[in-house]
């Protein structure tokens, strides 16, 4: 089997994510790594939190907490979310560990040696009041294009336009408030990715054509802008620093790595991480570095708003290091998930964050719904009218009320065990050829990591049961052929069991329900294939179950309506 690595964006450390975050990178990425586990492929799924930059100094500032520590406590946080999702990452890293910082010093060393990085002078914001240098975001003030008074200096939040400090109007530090600001002149390091676009242009195009169209557009709208050579250095306290033994000026002012350099380098930071833990049996290398990561097919997942650095930048860095280290296969880009239209804002607290949802329902619900909705070809929009329609039809209706309607009417009819009924018929070998029409459909789509899709035919999956049971009515056939209604329910009863195998990738907890209903010596989520399913034979006569609860509540006018009064209802 071949080996997958699969990486999703980084999520920034401060504050909880929205579900948009959630939809564009890390749930499609666990849904494709737990298909690809079920079907025995080796897999090491590697993610971790974003913890440098300006936006986590402020917060910690803001806390009046030491950055370090409010880091940690955020990263906590965050993971014990992903938790709650079941986003069964091998390993959750800090893009502060010891090992980012190893591996991203070493990577400036080589790209220096190979003649990519160098020294420049650039004029930049300084406040005498704090004694230090401002990066963008540390300067705040008045958008000379809308006049909203909170822009940062690189860009404003409620207009969006990009902007430079010195555009601000009224500018001021966003540490000490300070309005006493000069620009001085001072030396940062640069990344010559004007060098590098060449070879960049010539790994993008063996590449963009396997990529979705969004990925690959986006790619070549920055080389066909030309590549410019990038500042990988801020003057922050929180950060990588500069090596001394490279750049001992540099590193004796303070200066750190620009986040947007090293964020990248923390996935192989991050497998390094999960590989010291247990140096015995794991080796990061193999999977990053030299001949023995040849045959891993390595997968990242992103919102399109972060495909430049992964398609451009970070790719840029690997190949001027002149080291084999692995690059990415194949990138899958997202689209936006907007609320009621309009985009949600962490800062603004507006639409429905990730630990907020879990408070209302529990995590499968937004699995199935996200990736049944996800914004792949191009935006989509969350409302609670959506979100309460999908649940109502497709799991408490179409999977729910069949799995309860089943094994109900068998146990009260044929007692708690699969019964035996007679031969399969007509019915039944149709059904059976149905269902592995439709599983070869959901593993295309899995395959081709077309998510929207995919639930389509997992839900045409589902159906098919329904369709099953509504045309052999065991519930009339028991009055009159006691046997063929017994066939039916084992008939039924397999799909359930089918059902809960395959449906492991979106909703791994109702999975696990469903498939704990029967009482197997032998049980496991190992793939089912289409040629396996269509017999519809797993579970034989006499196999113990029981009831599960309920797998999926139906909700209700009054529940959407304290949805929406505590959410909103429409984009602001």
């Amino acid at each position: 089997m071949a080996r997958h690595l699969i990486t999703s964006a980084l999520p920034y450390i401060n504050g909880i994510k929205h579900l948009g975050n959630m939809v564009g990178s890390m749930l499609p990425a666990d849904v494709y790594s737990r298909y690809l586990r079920q079907r025995g492929h080796d897999v090491l799924y590697i993610c971790a939190t974003d913890e440098h930059g300006t936006p986590a100094e402020l917060a910690a500032k803001e806390r009046g907490v030491p950055v370090a520590e409010f880091c940690a406590e955020a990263h906590d946080a965050q993971k014990a979310v992903y938790d709650g999702y079941a986003l069964a990452f091998d390993y959750f890293g800090r893009s502060s560990s010891p090992q980012n910082a190893e591996i991203t010093q070493h990577f400036a060393r080589r790209l220096n040696d190979n003649g990519f990085i160098e020294e420049r002078a650039i004029r930049q914001v300084y406040s005498p009041a704090d004694g230090r240098f401002l990066p963008d975001r540390y300067v705040e003030g008045t958008c000379p294009h809308c006049g909203y008074d909170k822009a940062r200096g690189d860009q404003c939040e409620n207009c969006t336009r990009v902007l430079d400090p010195t555009d601000l109007i009224n500018p001021r530090s966003a540490i000490s408030g300070s309005t006493e600001l000069e620009v001085r002149e001072t030396k940062h390091l640069f990344l010559l990715q004007s060098k590098l676009q060449n070879e960049v242009e010539a790994w993008v195009a063996r590449h963009e054509a396997d990529w979705p169209q969004l990925a690959s557009s986006i790619a070549r709208k920055w080389l066909t802008e030309g590549l410019h050579d990038r500042a990988i250095t801020r003057d922050l306290d929180w950060g990588i620093p500069v090596p001394a033994d490279t750049w001992p000026e540099l590193a004796a002012e303070g200066k750190v790595f620009y986040v947007w350099f090293d964020a990248p380098i923390e996935y192989i930071g991050a497998t390094k991480e999960w590989s010291d833990e247990d140096p015995e049996n794991r080796d990061w290398k193999s999977w990053w570095y030299g001949p023995a990561a040849e045959d891993v097919r390595y997968t990242e997942f992103m919102a399109k708003d972060n495909v430049p650095f992964h398609t451009v930048m970070f790719p840029a860095t690997e190949l001027g290091v002149r080291e084999p280290w692995k690059m990415v296969d194949y990138v899958k880009a997202f689209n936006w998930l907007t609320y009621y239209g309009g985009k949600f804002s962490t800062s603004q607290k507006r639409g429905v964050f990730t630990d907020q949802a879990l408070e209302v329902l529990p995590a499968d619900y937004w699995r199935y719904f996200l990736i049944a909705n996800a914004p792949e070809s191009d935006d989509s929009s969350f409302t609670w009218e959506h979100f309460t329609a999908t649940v109502n039809k497709d799991l408490a209706d179409t999977l729910g009320n069949f799995v309860n309607r089943v094994l109900s009417f068998s146990k009260k009819r044929f007692g708690d065990e699969v019964p035996a009924g007679g031969e399969p018929g007509e019915p039944e070998t149709r059904l059976g050829e149905e269902i592995a029409r439709l599983l070869a459909e959901y593993e295309e789509q899995l395959e081709a990591l077309q998510f929207r899709k995919a639930a389509a035919a997992l839900r045409a999956l589902w159906s098919a049961g329904n369709s099953y049971l509504e045309e052999k009515a065991p519930w009339l056939q028991i009055k009159t052929d006691q046997e063929g209604a017994a066939l039916t329910l084992r008939t039924a009863m397999n799909l359930i069991h089918l059902y809960a195998v395959v449906s492991e990738p979106l909703i791994p907890a109702k999975a696990q329900v469903m498939r704990a209903a029967f009482a197997l010596a032998d049980d496991t989520a190992t793939w089912v294939t289409p040629a396996e399913a269509k017999s519809l034979t797993t579970l034989a006569p006499g196999v113990p179950f029981t009831v599960p609860p309920v797998l999926f509540a139906k909700l209700t006018d009054e529940d959407l309506e304290t949805y929406k009064q505590r959410f909103g209802g429409a984009s602001e």
